[in-house]
């Protein structure tokens, strides 16, 4: 009788810890509250810019600033800039409960909010995507409460004015993108798609 093959756990996500300057300064949580990751994109060159980015003190009070998480670059490697049982600032009215993914990808970059220039024409490579999805299920074994995904797009969906001409609207937050590959994210997670939004 031939003995069945047990299927194998994925190996673990190989991640480069590369924390905040100010990432103890940020408010604790128990990982249990953790029941969303959200997915961002840059909107920067580089990983270099985004970490620069990461590091500008914006908040006085905490003397702290905005980051996600986790970055995943371009060949796939992925670094935490903060553990997730801390708040990062990363997503308006959802930090307390969500921890923030970054996929880095030029956007809008940098001409976020001028209207002539919405168009999101980097797609995301398949290295980068993968380790999305190594990092999902990782989390998924690690966070209990995890069970909602969103994109930044979906949680933010203020319309402000365009910084070419003020009598126009654009989004806030347009990432992760229309090229971002949600169906072959989701079909890669057991997590659900918090639906958008109202505006």
């Amino acid at each position: 009788m031939l003995a069945c093959a047990m299927p194998h756990a994925p190996s673990p996500v190989a991640i480069h810890r590369w924390p905040l300057p100010y990432e103890d300064r940020l408010d604790a949580r128990p990982l249990a509250a953790i029941d969303l990751v959200v997915i961002h994109c840059t909107e920067l060159p580089d990983l270099a810019m985004a970490r620069q980015y990461g590091e500008r003190i914006l908040h006085e009070g905490s003397q702290t600033g905005n980051s996600g998480h986790w970055y995943i670059d371009r060949d796939g490697s992925v670094h935490e800039f903060v553990r997730a049982e801390r708040i990062a600032h990363h997503v308006r009215g959802y930090n307390a409960r969500a921890v923030g993914i970054e996929l880095v990808n030029v956007g809008r970059y940098p001409h976020w909010l001028d209207s002539r220039h919405q168009a999101m024409d980097e797609p995301y490579p398949d290295l980068q995507i993968e380790a999305l999805t190594a990092l999902l299920a990782q989390l998924q074994r690690q966070l209990p409460g995890l069970y909602l995904i969103a994109g930044h797009e979906d949680l933010d969906t203020e319309q402000v004015p365009a910084s070419d001409d003020p009598s126009l609207t654009v989004p806030r937050k347009r990432d992760p993108g229309p090229l971002f590959p949600w169906d072959r994210v989701l079909a890669a997670t057991a997590l659900q798609r918090l639906p958008a939004q109202p505006r």
